[in-house]
């Protein structure tokens, strides 16, 4: 078995303690640090992403294996131009005012970041301008993504979007809404450009809409 092979498999399996050891193995081996994230880590979590949409596994298993590649990484990130982590593109993450839960979100920014983006996380209860200055600085971010867990704060994630939606800079976004409360309508109805149901469904279409 290739040592990339076994990068994967321990990724897949979350294998924590085993990580770092393997990613030096592979790299002493010869392997491309390009090769070891992208066939060995993004593509193991690209598994276990399908896996737990399938049912097949659970959070706590995706928090295990996302874990996992972030310990690689941390290996990893010296022997990688830099930017090769973060190729995927930028996205800026945060549960919008009002709103204090981070679980659901914290799972979607190790997911993008285990896609290949580079992700800034702006945390909870984050008011509108914030969202606003932050783009504004990063002007090559390509996703931004808002959550929202409680009813409540369904307005909150309205009136982000519709000031994301007013901003010069939104032809060079796409803007991602979840949370609990959320569905595909509500999105479409606030003007945002995806709706996902869970963090690796997440990534995948973060990863469909920086590409297009």
């Amino acid at each position: 078995m290739s040592k990339i092979q076994e990068v994967y498999e321990t990724v897949e399996k979350g294998k924590v303690k085993a990580i770092q050891g393997l990613v030096q193995e592979a790299l002493d081996a010869g392997d491309a640090p390009l090769d070891i994230l992208n066939k060995g880590m993004i593509a193991a979590m690209d598994s276990v992403g399908a896996k737990f949409k399938a049912g097949e596994i659970f959070v706590p298993e995706m928090l295990v294996a996302a874990k996992c590649m972030k310990k690689g990484v941390e290996i990893l990130k010296p022997h990688l131009a830099s930017g090769e982590t973060g190729a995927a593109g930028k996205v800026v993450i945060g549960t919008v005012a009002g709103d204090m839960h981070d679980i659901g979100k914290n799972l979607v920014a190790m997911m993008m970041e285990s896609a290949g983006f580079e992700v800034i996380d702006l945390g909870v209860d984050v008011p509108i301008q914030k969202f606003l200055d932050t783009v504004a600085a990063n002007p090559d971010t390509k996703i931004v993504g808002c959550s929202a867990l409680l009813t409540t704060t369904m307005p909150a994630l309205k009136e982000t979007v519709a000031a994301l939606n007013a901003a010069p800079f939104r032809g060079q976004i796409k803007v991602m809404v979840g949370g609990a409360p959320i569905t595909e309508e509500f999105a479409k109805e606030i003007g945002a450009d995806a709706y996902t149901e869970d963090a690796a469904s997440a990534a995948q279409k973060a990863k469909e809409l920086a590409a297009a």
